[in-house]
């Protein structure tokens, strides 16, 4: 391995190129978008998204959902 002066966009291939061998395609894009800091405000946004569900309702339905399951 040449440990000479590399740029900065050598040093990007060389580890994406790392990346890939050790985590697979899959893998390296999973750990790169830990590092993606994502537009918005994710705070106001959610409330588009999210269901309006009342943290009762949400325990009520994971009983629910326990009592469906079948026993081992």
């Amino acid at each position: 391995m040449n440990t000479g002066y590399k740029t900065l966009h050598e040093i990007r291939i060389i580890g994406f190129e790392a990346l890939l061998h050790e985590l697979g395609p899959a893998g390296a894009n999973r750990f790169l978008q830990q590092y993606e800091t994502g537009l918005g405000d994710y705070s106001r946004d959610r409330h588009k998204f999210l269901p309006k569900t009342s943290v009762k309702e949400i325990g009520k339905q994971i009983y629910k959902d326990r009592d469906k399951k079948p026993k081992r």
